[in-house]
């Protein structure tokens, strides 16, 4: 049995079933392992999930359930150095999707397009970056982790490939690299087995939060121990990561206001859309081959059920992501008259959580455009139709890849300008040209 299965057991006790996928040459399956190795297979996350933190699987039983957590308080470390530090393959776990081997399982994933859902790929994700980050700070010796852990950020994700085929097995491995005191930094990887290999589809970096049992205030972590020059780096490149995030931030300008040459950048936007001929500020013609950034959205609805609610009992993240993709994905379609792929997730930050019951409102922006590329913008926000309140819960941001050269976005108010600004920023971030 391999090492990194030994610990996945001992350290968490997850549940493994045989995956047997019909031998080397099977087109899309990945090799027989009845060679005694045990596979995670990705319908035993969540399960495991719910055993960590003792949530019942019945919408029903959810009261209690909350009532059960808030005595688990107690078992809260005061202080970060009461914790034993962990090793990086503590944390380590390989999940697969066997797309190739399951036809039942297959439809959950399958586009009308033959091809696979990514907005399904996102959920799975964001439940492996829990159970990693669970696999981190599990106590053998507790019952139920205290521990409340949650998404904060989808730092990135950028795909090695465009294409991935509805009928070949998934694999996902991924480990704690960084933490902080109260957060944690998972990085994931997926492949996919064609040609008798697994091939690289994605890398995934997701930052977790560790809070009390009833998600009020921050908790302690385990801290990190690296072995040897590469886990160094990843550690550093993590610290790293913690930086360039508190810069962006600073940086936003929803806080200050843009530097010289963006200034420039809008001041040319602008000259570019104004009527020579009314000699005013106020007349306003569209470029050739553009379309006016106001035109360019896509709004959607979604009433929160139970049925997409966390081990927590709010919103699954993943559910949110996987809307917010699919809504993106849309808009990049319509926009681009195409079937547009995507190149990389940037930046997806959780604000705040979605309540059960809520009405959650999906705004998608075209925010940016260069040459094939498309830059989206997902806005989410919870609506209190009693008190007529809105609060942001989400904003994600996507970049899409069409097969032929869309019409340039262009804004018409400083506000729209500052989104275009915004935009091009993430694109710039995501995609070297």
């Amino acid at each position: 049995m391999s090492p990194r299965f030994l610990l996945l057991r001992s350290a968490i006790s997850v549940p493994t079933r045989w995956f047997s996928s019909g031998g080397v040459g099977t087109r899309g399956r990945a090799p027989d392992m009845r060679d005694g190795n045990h596979l995670f297979h990705v319908s035993n996350v969540r399960n495991r999930l719910r055993d960590i933190v003792g949530a019942s699987t019945n919408w029903s039983d959810h009261q209690q359930a909350i009532a059960e957590r808030v005595s688990l308080s107690s078992m809260l470390a005061k202080t970060q150095k009461e914790l034993p530090a962990r090793r990086m393959k503590d944390s380590h776990l390989e999940v697969h999707l066997p797309l190739g081997s399951e036809p039942l399982l297959r439809e959950k994933y399958l586009t009308f397009h033959n091809s696979v859902r990514f907005g399904r790929i996102l959920e799975d994700l964001d439940s492996l970056a829990v159970l990693i980050s669970y696999s981190h700070t599990y106590n053998t010796a507790l019952k139920r982790s205290p521990l409340s852990i949650v998404t904060a950020l989808v730092d990135k994700i950028d795909m090695r490939q465009h294409v991935i085929y509805p009928d070949c097995d998934i694999k996902f491995t991924g480990h704690v690299t960084w933490v902080g005191k109260t957060s944690i930094e998972a990085k994931m990887h997926m492949s996919q087995y064609r040609g008798e290999v697994y091939a690289p589809v994605l890398d995934a970096t997701f930052v977790m939060v560790a809070r009390d049992p009833e998600n009020k205030r921050a908790a302690f972590v385990n801290p990190l121990i690296p072995e040897g020059p590469e886990e160094e780096q990843l550690l550093q490149e993590g610290e790293a990561n913690k930086s360039r995030r508190v810069q962006l931030s600073t940086a936003s300008l929803l806080k200050v206001a843009p530097e010289d040459e963006e200034r420039k950048i809008v001041h040319s936007l602008f000259l570019n859309t104004l009527d020579t001929k009314t000699v005013s500020f106020r007349g306003r013609l569209l470029p050739p081959n553009s379309v006016w950034m106001e035109d360019a959205k896509l709004k959607g609805l979604e009433i929160c059920h139970p049925q997409e609610r966390n081990i927590f009992n709010r919103i699954f993240g993943g559910f949110l992501m996987r809307k917010a993709y699919e809504l993106g994905w849309a808009n990049a379609s319509a926009y681009g008259g195409c079937r547009p792929s995507l190149v990389a997730v940037d930046d997806i930050l959780f604000q705040r959580p979605v309540e059960i019951g809520s009405l959650l409102l999906l705004s998608s922006q075209v925010c940016y455009t260069q040459g094939n590329y498309i830059q989206i913008r997902v806005h989410s926000e919870v609506f209190d139709p009693l008190t007529q309140q809105h609060n942001t819960t989400n904003v994600f941001h996507f970049t899409f890849i069409s097969d032929r050269e869309v019409p340039n976005v262009m804004p018409k108010t400083y506000g729209e300008s500052m989104l275009y600004l915004d935009g091009k920023r993430h694109f710039n971030q995501t995609v070297a040209l």
